[in-house]
């Protein structure tokens, strides 16, 4: 006899011990059933019945001697088929589940006559799987029996005789009377009335802050197949998550109670028997009726109507003199991805910070309130739920529908609109007589950063430091009030707001709307003259004026006396040239001026007539 293939019969050769009646089992059915099955498999299972442990000692003897009588049979082939005869002739390499007693099942055939091979019904020539219960002689007794001990995706060839099919009178006008009848069977459903919904996770996050629960509402991806490995549908094809709530009906109810518990980024198996799927009815076209489901899940996203936004400090701020508030105008890097960790949108990668105000409805309600009572280089986490971020709409190619986001924040800086400059004195002389102010031509050291650290510009990256005079537009407006009042040696901190500085637009190598961060020295000063004069007295002027200028007395002035005249007043702290140009272009324009005729010299009549002029022009100015 060979491991895949049971005969099972009793003699009814002359002197044999009669064999059980129909309703009993046959020992020879066990006792083949068990030398046919891997070891592996469960036994009891396999087992047509057990009653054979009830029979007396003697009937076993009696058995015994019939399955000698069974061998020769079986070798001669000359007595006729009593019992039903197990072909096992493919058998899947796992079986997790084994057909017992009162099991339902879900199977296609082909019945053929053993008589000829013709064809008398076929499960797959009508489209529709025949279902069924074991045990209960709800089949005919042949086919209770060779199924029993069947694996899911199992194929056997099963012989009834007809005792045990449609005995001698047969059915229908199909089935002839003592017809021996032979089934082609494929299992490819197994599933009891007790069974419930079997869960088996693949992996799981180390950490699971929260799992769900009934009235969540969760985004999962999903495979889903037969309980015979065919497929149904998938969500991956789509790149599109199944999103529902769960507890609500909104599932099917295994289903419902799969997803309980799990945490997002987690894998399971979800085995969904008939009852606790689509049941009697089915779905589609690829859901037959009465199908346990399998579904593998992997959790995306989950929150509850009732979140709120969650926010964590990852890095303090140092030096915290102030917080953000609405109407702030702020600058920061983030990182955004979804609860499972993917990945949307990244500040860092386009190399350019957020720039938004706060509070005044220019972001989602979640990040307006989170960006609030935070400090320039703070970092936070902020998970966002969809009603307080994009919500079922989402963005399109971007966020999903009802999507929880997560934004890692990194605050560059921030300003009000109203914000002065801010100056703080790192170093004073101890003498200091004289101070800058507008008009002054200075030489100074910088470094400026922006708020986070980031060095910009220094004036150590050139050969020398630079000069400028103060007031007339020659830098930022927050750098020329924050250079004024300094003594020489004097060193400052200068915090200056955009609108002071680069504004909205920046400047080259200055982002938009940057903060700027100046660290200043006065190296040296001069003092200078208003807009407009090229030299002012610093106190009365000589009078009379000409005979002043005239130093050699001959009633004469030409340029070279004009100048020896003005630079003695230079020297002597009674004048001053505007300082950061050439003193004697200046000299020369003076000169030129006071030279009405231009014949190369000042006579006092020239000198009278352009303070006339002069007068003249400031009483006009007055009126």
């Amino acid at each position: 006899m060979q491991s895949k293939f049971t005969r099972l019969q009793n003699s009814t050769g002359a002197g044999a011990t009669p064999p059980p009646s129909l309703g009993e089992p046959s020992y020879e059915l066990e006792e083949s059933l068990r030398s046919s099955v891997p070891s592996s498999f469960s036994r009891s299972r396999l087992s047509v019945a057990t009653a054979a442990s009830t029979y007396t000692m003697e009937f076993l003897v009696s058995l015994f001697l019939l399955c000698c009588v069974f061998v020769i049979v079986v070798k001669c082939d000359s007595g006729p088929l009593i019992d039903v005869v197990v072909d096992r002739y493919d058998i899947p390499s796992v079986c997790p589940r084994e057909v017992g007693t009162e099991d339902f099942v879900r199977y296609h055939f082909n019945g053929t006559f053993f008589e000829g091979g013709k064809k008398f019904d076929s499960s797959h020539d009508r489209g529709n799987a025949f279902i069924s219960q074991v045990g209960l002689g709800r089949m005919i007794t042949g086919m209770d029996r060779g199924i029993m001990g069947m694996c899911v995706n199992e194929r056997r060839k099963i012989t009834i005789p007809p005792h045990l099919a449609y005995g001698s009178i047969g059915t229908g006008g199909v089935i002839p009377p003592d017809a021996v009848l032979v089934f082609d069977i494929l299992l490819l459903d197994i599933w009891s009335s007790d069974d419930k919904v079997q869960i088996s996770t693949i992996s799981k996050p180390e950490k699971c802050k929260r799992t769900v629960e009934a009235s969540d509402y969760v985004r999962y991806h999903y495979n889903g197949s037969l309980l015979s490995g065919t497929y149904i549908d998938t969500s991956f094809s789509s790149n599109k998550t199944y999103d529902t709530y769960v507890g609500k009906g909104d599932l099917i109810q295994g289903m419902e109670e799969g997803l309980l518990g799990m945490c997002v980024g987690e894998r399971r198996i979800v085995v969904v028997p008939p009852f606790l799927g689509y049941g009697e009815k089915g779905y589609g076209t690829k859901i037959p009726p009465q199908a346990t489901l399998v579904f593998e899940v992997l959790l995306v996203d989950l929150f509850n109507t009732n979140d709120d936004m969650e926010v964590v400090i990852t890095r303090l701020a140092k030096n915290c003199t102030r917080k953000t508030v609405k109407g702030d105008y702020i600058r920061y890097h983030y990182n955004g991805t979804f609860l499972d960790g993917s990945a949307f949108d990244s500040s860092y990668k386009r190399n350019s910070t957020y720039n938004t105000y706060i509070g005044m409805g220019y972001v989602i309600l979640g990040m307006d309130r989170a960006l609030q009572g935070l400090c320039i280089g703070e970092r936070r986490r902020v998970v966002v739920p969809p009603h307080l971020a994009y919500g079922e709409q989402g963005v399109e190619d971007l966020i999903p529908s009802s999507a929880v986001l997560v934004f890692d924040i990194d605050v560059i800086d921030f300003h009000n609109p109203k914000d002065p400059i801010e100056i703080k004195v790192t170093h004073k002389p101890k003498e200091c007589n004289m101070t800058s102010e507008g008009d002054d031509m200075i030489q100074y050291r910088y470094n400026c950063s922006l708020m986070d650290g980031t060095l910009l510009y220094s004036s150590d990256h050139y050969d020398s430091a630079p000069i400028t005079t103060l007031g007339a537009n020659k830098v930022i407006l927050g750098l020329d009030d924050g250079l004024k009042g300094m003594c020489v040696g004097e060193k400052r901190e200068v915090i200056v707001p955009p609108h002071l500085g680069h504004g909205e637009n920046g400047a080259s190598g200055v982002p938009k709307s940057a903060v700027l961060f100046f660290e200043l020295e006065l190296l040296s000063l001069s003092k200078g003259v208003p807009d407009g004069y090229m030299f002012v007295w610093l106190g009365d002027s000589p009078d009379p004026l000409f005979p002043a200028m005239d130093l050699n007395g001959d009633h004469e002035v030409p340029l070279e006396e004009f100048s020896a005249f003005i630079m003695i007043q230079v020297s002597e702290l009674k004048g001053r040239l505007r300082p950061g140009m050439d003193a004697s272009v200046i000299i020369k324009d003076m000169f030129d001026n006071q030279d009405r005729d231009k014949d190369g010299k000042i006579v006092l009549d020239e000198l009278k007539l352009k303070a006339e002029e002069d007068s003249d022009k400031a009483r006009h100015e007055e009126l």
